[in-house]
């Protein structure tokens, strides 16, 4: 493998190509020659077969040569006549000779004894002519009766030949068939073999992209795999490295910013609290009036500071999520539980329906989101108005809408709700004006878990909803 890792992955797909391109070829290959072996032997199976159909057309005019030759001798007594019968007779012989292992041995000698049983009856003398030409006509018959065996046996041959070359036919099919679909199966694993090699790598990638999106900026990234892989997995960890830095830069740069910003602040109130104790002197009432006003911008910036602080906080924490299969239903039960005296104290009823929803959660960071919607919920509605909690699973998702009976939300206000530090132009009056920060913090929790809060058309009042994934009923 180490080999492999040097080449690019698209210089891997190219050899994977090849292979496959090759295997398919050397199949294809072996096929052809088969083929082109089977084409020459059933040529050459013909061209036999036609040899020994003229052969034996050849041995029928040479013993019809023959037997005209003798009956004319018997009767003539020619030289001639005797001369043709005998040529005749070593022309059958060769042809018979040509015949090979078409005509068995002991075919081969009914042959010769029937010739020398023919050629013996042409000597003789001549009054007995008559009945030897009987004899000799039996004897021709005889000799038929041979061709016909030869032909026959010749058949016989012709079909073997034909059955032997169908059969190897067949066999030449089978074993195609079989190597194509061997080269099928090979190109198929060897295709699936690179894929899931290739694709390993690009799933590590993706779970490596995740973690720096979710935040876990701890663990290395070293992904074996072709060398282009190997050369993102080094700028993915140093990405992961820098954004670390950059965390930390960003936590030291708030630490410094808040003891920077509030030693000069209460320095500040303190010599605020001075003045307005008449240490150095009384004040005059629009002294007074001056120093309450640096008072309360004094507490104003100090708290700033500190939801800046603490929103950063929340929204680092938010993204590091210790996740466990949680009953929803019961997790509301607990936030609400946790702010009974709140809702109680405004004698607001607050109505939970729906459940049992199991999900993968971090239980205690979404009962903080939870929990902020439920106190915003407490501090917009009126006295005694409700304030209803609902869980519901749709397909595999999970559904928790949060509905007060407040005064709702701007339309204007609708893109922004969820901006750190962003008020609303509709607040309640008779509760301290809020941070802002209290909303983007359940924004963040949610996005961690990978699920989404939309705010809900509604009637009356603000109706939040969350929907988180991979959920079910057990």
């Amino acid at each position: 493998m180490p080999l492999l890792h040097r080449l690019s992955f698209r210089q891997l797909l190219v050899v994977a190509f090849l292979l496959i391109a090759a295997l398919v070829a050397a199949v294809s290959l072996r096929g052809l020659v088969g083929l082109e072996r089977l084409v020459a032997e059933s040529r050459h199976g013909a061209e036999e077969a036609a040899a020994l159909a003229g052969q034996l057309q050849r041995i029928g005019e040479q013993a019809a040569t023959m037997e005209r030759a003798a009956r004319q001798f018997l009767v003539l007594d020619d030289a001639a006549l005797r001369e043709r019968f005998d040529t005749a007779a070593d022309e059958l012989k060769r042809t018979l000779a040509a015949l090979g292992a078409a005509l068995p041995a002991p075919s081969r000698a009914a042959w010769d004894a029937q010739l020398a049983g023919i050629a013996a009856l042409l000597e003789g003398p001549r009054n007995t002519a008559l009945a030897r030409e009987q004899t000799l006509a039996l004897a021709f018959r005889e000799l038929d009766g041979l061709r016909n065996q030869l032909d026959e046996r010749i058949q016989q041959v012709t079909d073997a030949r034909s059955r032997a070359l169908l059969d190897g036919l067949e066999q030449g099919r089978d074993r195609l068939v079989r190597q194509v679909l061997a080269a099928v199966l090979g190109a198929v694993l060897l295709a699936l073999a690179f894929g899931v090699w290739l694709a390993r790598p690009l799933a590590r990638l993706e779970a490596a992209m995740v973690g720096l999106g979710a935040n876990r900026l701890d663990l290395p990234i070293d992904i074996r795999g072709p060398a282009d892989v190997q050369r993102l997995s080094r700028r993915l960890d140093w990405l992961r490295q820098r954004l670390a830095e950059i965390d930390a830069d960003k936590s030291r740069f708030l630490r410094h910013l808040s003891h920077e910003l509030k030693t000069p602040l209460a320095a500040l109130r303190e010599g605020v609290a001075v003045l307005e104790e008449g240490v150095a002197g009384e004040l005059s009432e629009a002294q007074r009036e001056v120093a309450a006003i640096l008072r309360h911008n004094t507490a104003v910036v100090q708290r700033q500071i500190e939801d800046l602080l603490d929103f950063n906080a929340a929204a680092f924490e938010a993204r590091r999520l210790v996740r466990r299969k949680v009953e929803l239903g019961a997790l509301l039960d607990r936030v609400v539980s946790e702010q009974r005296l709140q809702w109680q104290a405004r004698r607001l009823p607050v109505q939970r329906e729906g459940g049992p929803v199991w999900a993968e959660v971090d239980a205690d960071k979404l009962a903080t989101a939870l929990g902020n919607l439920l106190s915003n919920a407490i501090r917009f509605s009126p006295v005694g108005a409700p304030i209803h909690l609902a869980l519901a699973l749709q397909g595999d998702r999970a559904l928790i809408d949060v509905v007060d009976a407040g005064p709702g939300i701007d339309p204007d206000d609708h893109d922004r709700v969820f901006e750190p530090f962003y008020r609303g132009r509709r607040q309640p009056h008779d509760a301290p004006r809020g941070s802002g920060i209290g909303l983007s913090i359940v924004q963040e929790v949610v996005t961690a878990h990978a699920g989404t809060i939309a705010l809900r058309p509604s009637t009356r009042g603000t109706h939040f909803r969350i929907e988180l994934p991979h959920a079910t009923v057990r």
